[in-house]
């Protein structure tokens, strides 16, 4: 019998340091319960849309990480997000952006990284220090 991992919350503070903060998790976000999820969280805090001074994560462009354990003992994850315009200059390179800071994570052994337009980006996905680093109080 095989046991799940969940992540609650001591797990993710110990995974983010003192860096954890809950207004810094986007309200609209589906996150597996896998033990390295919160290790991917903090590695795409690392990903930046080079247009504005907001990391992906808080941002609110990431809507699904899925974490699978696979056979060999590591784990495959599938990753769908968006981006702020389908007119976006970095459209091409952002998919690679995510993959290459998930793959630094231990114990990852494949990324799939899927954008969709359906639901569309907007401010009202970022978290709450994205909304105060852009001076954007709704």
């Amino acid at each position: 019998m095989k046991m799940e991992a969940v992540a609650d919350d001591t797990m993710v503070k110990n995974a983010l340091g003192d860096e954890y903060d809950e207004m810094s998790e986007p309200g609209y976000i589906e996150l597996s319960s896998h033990a390295l999820t919160p290790l991917i969280t903090k590695a795409l805090r690392n990903v930046y849309d080079p247009e504005i001074p907001v990391n992906i994560y808080e941002l609110g462009l990431i809507y699904k990480i899925d974490v699978k354990d696979a056979e060999d003992g590591k784990a495959d994850v599938d990753v769908t997000m968006t981006l702020t315009s389908p007119a976006c200059p970095v459209a091409q390179e952002m998919p690679g952006w995510v993959q290459g800071a998930i793959f630094g994570v231990e114990g990852v052994r494949h990324v799939d990284v899927s954008i969709i337009w359906d639901p569309a980006w907007d401010p009202s996905k970022m978290a709450e220090t994205a909304k105060l680093q852009l001076n954007m109080f709704v």
